[in-house]
C-alpha cells in the first residue's frame, strides 16, 4: 500500500445519505405538526378578534360605560339617550386638557337648559386625589378662577381609553340624541366644535 492509499484510508468519512431516510410516516407527521401550528394561530387570530373592542369611528354606535363621578354617584352614558353628548378622554398630566377645560365650561354654560351633556372620562390612576388639585388650580383667558359643573367621571384602569381606542390627550367624541359618533376631534376642542353641537340639538 503506497502513502496516499494509507492516507486515504484513514480519513474519516461521513455517513452515506440514505434515500428513503424519509419515511411516509415522518412525512404524515411533519405535514400534521404544521397543520396543527396553523390551526393554532388561527385559533388564536380569532380569539383575539371576538374579544377585542369593536373599532370606533364616526357613524358607529358608541361603546356604553359606567364610571364613578367625582363628587359623589356613577354616571352611565346609555342614560344620556335622548340628548347630544360630548365625552370628553383626559388626564391631569395633559396640558391641552387643562387648556381646554375652560372653553368647555363656558360652552356647558351657554348650553344649560338644552338636550346636552358632557362626560368628561379622568384616566388618572389615582383618581380623585390628583384631580381634585387640578380642577381647583383652574383658571380662564384673564386668569380668573373657573368651577367645573360638568360631570367629571373617573375611570382609574383606563378601561374607557381602551375602548374607545384613543391615541392621545385629550380625545373627545360627539354624539348624537341616538348614540351615535359624530365626530372624533384629537386633540383640543375648539368653538367650532361646539358649533357642530348646537347644530346636532337643534336638528334633532
Amino acid at each position: 500500500m503506497n502513502m496516499d492509499e494509507a492516507i486515504k484510508d484513514t480519513e474519516p468519512t461521513s455517513p452515506a445519505f440514505k434515500e428513503d431516510s424519509w419515511t411516509a410516516r415522518d412525512i404524515i407527521l411533519v405535514i400534521a405538526a404544521f397543520g396543527l401550528i396553523v390551526l393554532l394561530a388561527i385559533g388564536g387570530f380569532l380569539y383575539y378578534q371576538s374579544t377585542k373592542p369593536p373599532t370606533v369611528t364616526e357613524g358607529a354606535q358608541a361603546p356604553d360605560f359606567t364610571y364613578p363621578v367625582f363628587g359623589g354617584g356613577d354616571a352611565t352614558l346609555s342614560s344620556f339617550q335622548g340628548k347630544v353628548v360630548l365625552v370628553n378622554i383626559w388626564n391631569t398630566t395633559c396640558l391641552e386638557c387643562k387648556k381646554e377645560m375652560p372653553l368647555m365650561e363656558k360652552e356647558y354654560q351657554s348650553l344649560k337648559n338644552r338636550p346636552f351633556e358632557i362626560l368628561a372620562v379622568s384616566t388618572d390612576k389615582d383618581g380623585a386625589s390628583v384631580i381634585d388639585p387640578f380642577i381647583k388650580k383652574l383658571v380662564d383667558e384673564k386668569g380668573a378662577s373657573i368651577k367645573l359643573t360638568f360631570p367629571i367621571l373617573m375611570d382609574t384602569n383606563n378601561m374607557v381609553g381602551s375602548t374607545y381606542q384613543t391615541i392621545k390627550y385629550p380625545e373627545s367624541f360627539i354624539l348624537d340624541r341616538d348614540g351615535k359618533v359624530v365626530k372624533i376631534v384629537i386633540g383640543r376642542l375648539t368653538t367650532d366644535d361646539f358649533l357642530l353641537i348646537d347644530h346636532l340639538i337643534q336638528s334633532q
